[in-house]
């Protein structure tokens, strides 16, 4: 990923009115943007749509929104991006699954946002994925329909900001931005949520070689 000096004559060249720059920034973010998509695109869409294709029509989307983005001065470009990405997750859930998208379990509604909720299967997958151990293989079975539960269990926003800081790898600034929180909420949601999943693994059988996760290079929530 190219450092913040090396985007700026790209960002610059965005906010004079070459849209040919979006493209070559959305090259840059393209793989980011593609492991966000895997990440959160319904797995019952397997086979129907690809995240090849959400990837072009989030092209197309930020093309036609980019006078938003230029009225945000304060707003990271990446996280911009992230945001429009979002949507279009959104509308793909929307015109494909139906109304069964539209509650509560599949989406986060902030104030003037909404968001794909990852789904606590996914996480659950995640979080079990850390026991390598072949000899652990049927314990994971066993328990992820456990840790599924546990993840049910934290309130939603505080899930997302789990799945954002440790398995999309989101700094604490940028979940600030994406969510439109303050800092420090979005610091306190996270330590509460570390809290909470450790507190629901203790209760499970066998979840000993589950560890509730840190951040890569982190002790402790440093943003």
């Amino acid at each position: 990923m190219e450092s913040p000096a090396e985007l700026e004559p790209l960002l610059l060249r965005l906010r004079g009115g070459d849209k040919s720059a979006l493209g070559e920034l959305f090259d840059i973010y393209r793989e980011q943007l593609r492991r966000m998509v895997d990440f959160r695109l319904d797995a019952r869409l397997n086979g129907r749509i690809s995240c090849s294709d959400v990837l072009q029509e989030t092209y197309l989307d930020a093309l036609q929104r980019l006078e938003h983005f230029l009225k945000k001065p304060d707003l990271p470009f990446h996280v911009w991006l992230r945001l429009v990405a979002s949507q279009r997750i959104v509308d793909v859930h929307r015109q494909h699954l139906g109304a069964q998208m539209r509650s509560a379990e599949n989406e986060v509604h902030l104030e003037d946002t909404v968001l794909p909720q990852v789904s606590s299967v996914i996480l659950a997958k995640c979080l079990a994925a850390q026991m390598e151990s072949p000899s652990q293989t049927l314990m994971r079975k066993e328990l992820l329909a456990q840790v599924e539960h546990a993840f049910n269990n934290m309130d939603p926003l505080d899930r997302e900001v789990l799945a954002l800081r440790h398995f999309e790898e989101l700094s604490n600034d940028e979940v600030t931005a994406y969510l439109g929180l303050q800092k420090s909420a979005a610091s306190n949601r996270y330590i509460r949520a570390l809290r909470r999943l450790k507190e629901e693994l203790a209760g499970l059988q066998g979840s000993g070689s589950i560890t509730p996760p840190t951040p890569p290079g982190e002790r402790s929530d440093g943003g």
